[in-house]
């Protein structure tokens, strides 16, 4: 049996959860996320916890058991808390300014390069004297601002010889010994 997928999710305070035709709908603080579950997974709302079960012994059904459990459980967490990424910009000349939701990066190409943030997140950059340019991500959705902080990064991945690029904030990059030097 999963223990992820038998530990039960909490519901906490001014959070209200909702099962309709396999699309679980959770209402918070923060905003109103949805996530269609697999219709062999059975989702019971309880008074105060959400409760995941599995049909059948089956392989899948096993391995979805877990994996709807912990994406309620990033639902309910991103109406109440919501998540943070943070992105530091490493590199000489490295910038980053946003105006709304809008992101103005300049990573060392002939070009700025000018990248939308989706209407759900909000950025913002700070720059300091001494200190390398930061992104800030904020949103509710977990798996939203997953993939808009791995694009960013993807523009300019850090490198292994000098570090440079776009990292996260507790990111270690490992760095490689330069050329050895000639007789």
């Amino acid at each position: 049996m999963s223990r992820i997928g038998k530990k039960p999710i909490t519901i906490p305070a001014g959070v209200t959860v909702s099962v309709k035709d396999s699309v679980v709908t959770v209402k918070g603080p923060k905003g109103t996320l949805t996530q269609e579950v697999d219709r062999d997974i059975i989702v019971e709302v309880a008074a105060d916890e959400v409760i995941v079960k599995r049909p059948t012994e089956q392989i899948r059904h096993r391995a979805m058991h877990g994996l709807y459990r912990s994406l309620i459980a990033n639902l309910v967490k991103g109406v109440t808390e919501g998540y943070k990424k943070e992105l530091e910009l490493v590199g000489v000349g490295f910038k980053a300014a946003h105006t709304g939701n809008v992101l103005d990066l300049a990573l060392g190409y002939s070009h700025n390069i000018i990248f939308e943030i989706p209407k759900e997140l909000t950025v913002s950059t700070t720059t300091e004297k001494g200190q390398n340019p930061k992104i800030f991500l904020e949103s509710a959705d977990k798996q939203l601002i997953g993939q808009v902080a791995a694009k960013i990064r993807g523009l300019r991945k850090p490198e292994p010889y000098k570090g440079k690029g776009v990292r996260y904030a507790d990111e270690i990059v490992r760095r490689k010994a330069g050329k050895a030097a000639g007789k």
